[in-house]
């Protein structure tokens, strides 16, 4: 069986063809500028080589016409016809209450999915842009939804609300929701796998830590509390995001440098986070970088987001009454060596002991980066979101 996972994103679409028998990706790649001047799509070939191919793209089907042409070429395609593809997974972003699990996409789906656009208004819309333009290019194939929120939809309503008057709840839908739920759903089964743990019976915290960041308590294999809220705002610092901010400093800021909402929006939301402290940008190999020169902002900013990583891994151990298992995953969890030393480091009084000489050669790949006496077994564990996608569309349309 052959699934193609779409990721539709405001002006990109990145795609990834699995041969579900092998679960091996066949074809992938991404097509960026949709709907922008000079866009162009870069193909990983199955040799290894990327190569990148102008087009113009003006609009999101035109991107999905032309990555199945792509799939199907003669000298790079993995296929020789699209009826060989049996669904398309779409990683959806915001599915607010509506959607606590994968769904096969129908009108209904659809039209619930729209109600709650205003929730993430440049994400929703790109995601529904794909499966329209999967319709109309092979009316029939069957879709499914994958849902950035679905994993939180555990989450107990203590956790989830905040204390503001009932009525925004009610009315707004204004609660937390938490994002990257298909990555913590898929790194803590697979820690457990990994490590020959039961599943339902282990305290595991997530760290997906990338340019955007989120930690999530899986508790006996269900979400208990995460870090993003009603947007992917709130929560640990990033890159560029803020995380977590005092609301009247942000009512204060919006006064003083005279900004409206979408003005104060693009302050915390592109402004803030690792690149506002530093003044070196968001990208952590430059941060540690310009700290290890000495530069003093930067400096200031890799502590900071180190201390509140850690500040959440101790959060949670607290919330779930213990924890088996710490992961660390996404780009700089699952590369940045110092950052994962630096949050565990002080932690051996909850039983975390890592191997400093081992953790320093980790990149990238999985491994148990604790030592032996360690009570809590900390791991390194690869995201695969898309394989997670592709593995739900395929249990989907089989049953």
């Amino acid at each position: 069986m052959k699934i193609l996972v779409l990721n539709c994103g405001s002006s990109s679409i990145k795609y990834a063809l699995y041969d579900m028998d092998t679960k091996e990706v066949i074809a992938s790649g991404g097509a960026e500028r949709v709907g922008l001047d000079n866009a162009f799509v870069k193909v990983k070939l199955p040799n290894g080589e990327k190569r990148q191919i102008m087009h113009d793209m003006p609009e999101h089907t035109e991107g999905v016409k032309f990555i199945f042409s792509l799939l199907t070429d003669p000298e790079i395609g993995a296929i020789k016809d699209l009826k060989e593809i049996n669904a398309v997974g779409h990683r959806m972003v915001h599915g607010g209450e509506k959607f606590a699990s994968s769904v096969i996409i129908n009108d209904e789906v659809i039209a619930a999915f729209k109600e709650v656009s205003d929730l993430a208004p440049l994400h929703n819309p790109a995601n529904l842009k794909g499966i329209e333009a999967v319709n109309e290019l092979m009316p029939g194939l069957p879709q499914v939804g994958v849902f950035d929120t679905a994993f939180h939809q555990t989450m107990p309503q203590y956790s989830y609300m905040y204390a503001l008057p009932y009525e925004v709840y009610e009315q707004y839908g204004v609660r937390r929701y938490g994002f990257h739920g298909t990555s913590h759903r898929y790194v803590s089964a697979r820690a457990a796998e990994f490590l020959g743990l039961d599943y339902s019976k282990i305290k595991i915290i997530t760290c997906h830590i990338g340019n955007g960041g989120s930690l999530a308590a899986v508790n006996c294999g269900k979400c208990q509390d995460t870090t993003m809220g009603l947007t992917p705002l709130e929560g640990i610092m990033m890159g560029t995001r803020s995380g977590d901010v005092d609301g009247g400093a942000i009512t204060y800021l919006q006064k003083k440098l005279n900004l409206d909402a979408d003005g104060m929006s693009n302050f915390l939301n592109k402004k803030s986070g690792v690149a506002g402290v530093s003044g070196v940008g968001s990208d952590m190999r430059d941060l540690e970088n310009a700290a290890a020169a000495g530069n003093e902002r930067a400096i200031l900013a890799q502590k900071m987001y180190d201390y509140k990583i850690k500040k959440y891994v101790g959060a949670f151990a607290a919330a779930m009454e213990g924890v088996d298992v710490i992961v660390f995953t996404a780009g700089v969890g699952e590369n940045q060596t110092s950052m994962r030393a630096n949050v565990c480091h002080g932690l051996e009084f909850m039983g975390v002991k890592i191997n400093e000489e081992l953790n320093a050669t980790i990149r990238g790949k999985e491994a148990l980066i604790s030592t032996p006496d360690s009570r809590v077994k900390v791991v390194v564990i690869p995201t695969d979101e898309e394989l997670m996608i592709a593995s739900d569309t395929m249990e989907l349309i089989s049953k």
